[in-house]
């Protein structure tokens, strides 16, 4: 369901910003406070050398940092309802440009901190007075080794300045300059882009997927030794700062930077290396599902199951999530209620509002979420996912102070995806229709196929890019492409074919300009199954400590946060326990077909 502008929509169906500011009124004079405050923020500037005064500092950058994180919501939200509202689009261009300049003023911080003795943060670390700040002490004691001197420090922000640019570079490359043409689907002429090439790759008819997909690679094939410069030339970057800064590469770099463990990383790869049988079984069963002759990598997408989808109304959608997630008890499904009565979700598309879906924690308000609903089963799923997120924010929110109480990325999208796991538990167990339950087994099973083992293809390649460049070798595009379609092959096995264009994937996919991001949805979805499937046979106890591990914030570092949920990614068994899933998965699809 869509509407032609949002004054049709039901009040009920919209979020209520009010909640933050209840009026456009009320959010000028506090952004007028805001700007005020600002040149505050420097005072401290050559001062924080005594505990006190570091303590008035912590605490007046708290303080400002709420403002304008509600400031700065409330200016999004209004943003997302109408892109090309020009009252909406300046108010979120201004905090952009006020959190822009609080950067400035407090850049000295971090460096002044830097330069103090172990001893004395460890002293403020035990100083019940600086329980709120302890994260940030504990971190700058484990970056000190890696912090150069000021003049070395100035150096490496300018080059960055500089450097930068690749990424630059290829986004608009890829956004603006690559012309991806078009093909005919049904009759109609349709312009290629990164939406409708996916669309094409779902279609029934294989020779749309076909078109689609040989057309869609032609651009970066024909650019390929400019991407591979400048790929080269983000990760020679990359080895740079992490050689400056002391780090024996890269990938530890990135990962401490996180405050994560490289094992991770490391059982991640090994354990997902030794797991591909189950997969190579499934890309088999797809060929045969979908009676092809060859399976082709742009096979990969296109949905197995005919006449599948679950058509619900938003409000029974809702009902559908909340009966669904009754494992995670009361409390939990009150708070859902609560998120849709008091209108803390947007639902229903219009023309000029923001496309796709997410969830925005605010501080000392609430979340919200943003869909534009449909009826369709990957809607669904999308409101169970959104609302992970959301609960995820309420809970850290609620228990955390303001410097502890935002989720770090690594774990960002474990409750989203706990939440569609469980959900799918209880629409497989409660289904009768054979057809709809197979269409399930294999939402799941390309769920766990993309998000768990193409991320740790991709992360894979990264660290052989990098590991290639700190051992002196030249990432020409032969380099790239055979490493690549190598990796393809290993991953997807010998039932599909691995047709010429897939050795050039990892040319358009600017992750990679992140170094080492991907492999964290991996790590996420191996820690969000391993959590359902302990709800779903431990029970209450399993459910007060995942409810420990949402309110967590980012008051530990993420693997210890996930421990308290019973997943310790420093061990193997995480990623055994999904890999088990998928082949148990596996083996209930085949017992239907």
């Amino acid at each position: 369901m869509s509407y032609q502008n949002r004054k049709e929509i039901p009040e009920q169906y919209k979020w209520k910003k009010e909640d933050i500011f209840a009026s456009v009124k009320d959010w000028e004079d506090s952004f007028a406070q805001v700007v005020e405050v600002i040149p505050n923020l420097a005072k401290y500037k050559g001062q924080l050398n005594n505990p006190d005064t570091i303590l008035e500092m912590y605490k007046d950058v708290d303080k400002f940092g709420l403002q304008l994180e509600q400031l700065a919501c409330y200016a999004f939200l209004n943003y997302c309802e109408d892109s090309k509202d020009a009252d909406a689009q300046t108010r979120f261009g201004k905090c952009s440009s006020i959190e822009s300049k609080a950067g400035e003023m407090t850049s000295y911080i971090d460096p002044e901190m830097s330069k103090l003795s172990n001893e004395m943060l460890q002293e403020m670390i035990d100083d019940k007075r600086f329980d709120n700040y302890t994260v940030s002490l504990k971190a700058i004691i484990k970056r000190k080794p890696h912090i150069l001197e000021a003049g070395e420090e100035k150096l490496l922000a300018g080059a960055s300045d500089v450097t930068r640019y690749f990424q630059e570079a290829f986004n608009r490359l890829d956004s603006g300059d690559l012309d991806y043409g078009s093909i005919t689907v049904d009759g109609q002429e349709i312009k290629l882009g990164h939406g409708t090439y996916s669309m094409c790759l779902q279609h029934k008819n294989q020779s749309v997927r076909k078109a689609a997909f040989e057309r869609f690679y032609k651009p970066y094939i024909s650019q390929i030794n400019t991407i591979s410069a400048l790929y080269e030339g983000n990760v020679k970057n990359n080895v740079f700062v992490s050689c400056a800064r002391k780090y024996n590469s890269v990938m530890e770099m990135s990962t401490a930077g996180e405050d994560v463990d490289k094992r991770v990383y490391e059982n991640l790869i090994e354990s997902i290396n030794n797991s591909f049988a189950p997969l190579h079984e499934y890309i088999a069963l797809r060929k045969k599902i979908l009676g092809l002759e060859t399976l082709n990598m742009y096979d990969l997408y296109v949905p197995m199951f005919d006449n599948a989808d679950i058509k619900l109304g938003y409000e029974d959608a809702h009902k559908l999530v909340v009966e669904g997630l009754a494992p995670l008890g009361k409390e939990y499904q009150a708070l859902l209620r609560k998120a849709k009565d008091e209108r803390w979700i947007d639902v229903y598309e219009t023309p000029t509002k923001r496309s796709g879906a997410f969830s925005l924690g605010v501080k000392g308000i609430h979340p919200y979420v943003m869909l534009n609903y449909q009826q369709t089963t990957h809607d669904v799923f999308t409101l169970a996912h959104e609302l992970g997120h959301s609960m995820h924010s309420y809970y850290s929110c609620k228990v955390q102070p303001q410097a502890k109480s935002e989720y770090t990325i690594f774990v960002a999208e474990v409750a989203s995806t706990v939440n569609e796991v469980l959900l799918l538990n209880y629409l497989l167990a409660k289904e009768k229709d054979v057809n709809i339950k197979k269409y399930l087994l294999s939402y799941f099973l390309d769920m766990l196929r993309t998000t768990m083992y193409r991320q740790a293809m991709f992360a894979e390649f990264e660290y052989m890019a990098h590991t290639r460049s700190e051992n002196g070798e030249p990432l020409t595009s032969q380099v790239l492409c055979k490493d690549y379609v190598e990796l393809n092959r290993k991953y997807y096995g010998p039932s599909v074919t691995h047709n010429k264009e897939i050795e050039y994937e990892w040319a358009r996919i600017p992750h990679f300009y992140r170094a080492f991001y991907v492999y964290k949805y991996s790590t996420g979805i191996t820690s969000a199954v391993c959590i359902a499937q302990k709800i779903l046979s431990e029970g209450a106890p399993m459910v007060e400590k995942y409810k420990k591990f949402l309110t967590l914030g980012c008051s530990m570092d993420p693997v210890s946060e996930l421990k308290t949920a019973g997943v310790d990614l420093l061990t193997k068994e995480p990623f055994e326990i999904v890999a088990k899933a998928f082949t148990d998965t596996l083996a209930q699809l085949k017992e239907l077909i």
